[in-house]
């Protein structure tokens, strides 16, 4: 395995728009694979937009047990509003990490929280979109372990073709 690991599971999402933006999300921030588990998404899938065609470069995987498909040596970090969980900010991202979101109307199982090695909350008024807490998360993974090398190179190659703005 390599030196480091960012695995996305998502428990039962209900919308093709929120995966959506997680694989973009997952390209952004270079995760290796996004997995999720149960058949609402399976059955909005082909309302599914790729504008990136990042599927092409990161698994999407229907995975029915995340602990057995986490890969050896991978923590286990369930992120959900659990009393007694790590606000974000305080959490120091493992190398290797294996993150388990919940649905968009419902909660991580508690045999799953039971397994996992850390569990994670984001301190919010009110809960997050499915999309915009993996967004946070990965960015703060980011942002904590300097995974992604700040430039005008990197903003060069990553904004769209439309964006011609610049500081004077």
């Amino acid at each position: 395995m390599k030196s480091s690991y960012t695995g996305i599971a998502l428990s039962n999402p209900k919308s093709a728009t929120n995966v959506g933006a997680v694989m973009r999300a997952a390209g952004c921030f270079q995760a290796d694979q996004v997995m999720y588990n149960g058949d609402r998404y399976d059955r909005t899938v082909k309302l599914n937009t790729d504008t990136k065609r990042i599927r092409s470069k990161i698994p999407l995987q229907n995975i029915s047990d995340f602990v057995s498909a986490k890969p050896e040596g991978a923590k286990l970090v369930c992120v959900d509003l659990v009393p007694g969980a790590t606000p974000l900010p305080e959490f120091e991202h493992p190398d290797q990490a294996l993150y388990v979101f919940g649905p968009e109307d419902g909660t991580i199982k508690q045999s799953l929280i039971d397994q996992a090695d850390h569990v994670v909350y984001m301190p919010t008024i009110g809960c997050l979109n499915l999309a915009a807490s993996v967004n946070i998360l990965l960015y703060d993974r980011s942002a904590k372990l300097k995974s992604i090398e700040a430039s005008d190179e990197l903003v060069f190659s990553s904004r769209d073709t439309n964006n011609k703005v610049r500081i004077k």
